[in-house]
C-alpha cells in the first residue's frame, strides 16, 4: 500500500495515470506530447508507477504501450474507504462525549 499511496502522491503522477485511462494505452513519446513534462520525466514517472503495480507495459513492436492496472487502485480505495469508516466511527464517539450532559 505505500508503494501505491507513494505513487500516487505526485501531480504529475496522477495526470499520467488519467490520460493513460483516458487512452486506454500510451507510449510515453504520445504522453510526452499531452504533458509539460520531457519524455524522460514520463519514463521516470511511468518505472514508479510500474513498480506501484498500477500500469503494466507491453512490448508491441519497437514501442512500450502502458496501461492502466485497476486492481491496485480498487485495493487502494478499498482501504482509503476501510480508514475513512474507522475515523469516522471515532470522531463520533468524540462528538457524542463532546455532547453528552456532564454531571451536576
Amino acid at each position: 500500500m505505500s508503494e501505491v499511496l507513494s505513487a500516487l502522491a505526485d501531480p504529475m503522477r496522477r495526470r499520467i495515470l488519467d490520460a493513460l485511462a483516458d487512452h486506454g494505452s500510451a507510449t510515453a513519446t504520445v504522453l510526452a506530447a499531452e504533458l509539460p513534462v520531457s519524455r524522460q520525466a514520463i519514463v521516470k514517472h511511468l518505472g514508479i508507477l510500474d513498480r506501484a503495480g498500477l500500469v503494466g507495459a507491453r512490448r508491441a513492436g519497437r514501442e512500450t504501450r502502458f496501461t492502466v492496472r485497476p486492481d491496485r487502485l480498487t485495493t487502494a480505495a478499498r482501504w482509503m474507504t476501510r480508514v475513512a469508516s474507522d475515523w469516522d466511527s471515532r470522531l463520533d464517539a468524540i462528538k457524542h462525549l463532546a455532547e453528552a450532559p456532564g454531571p451536576d
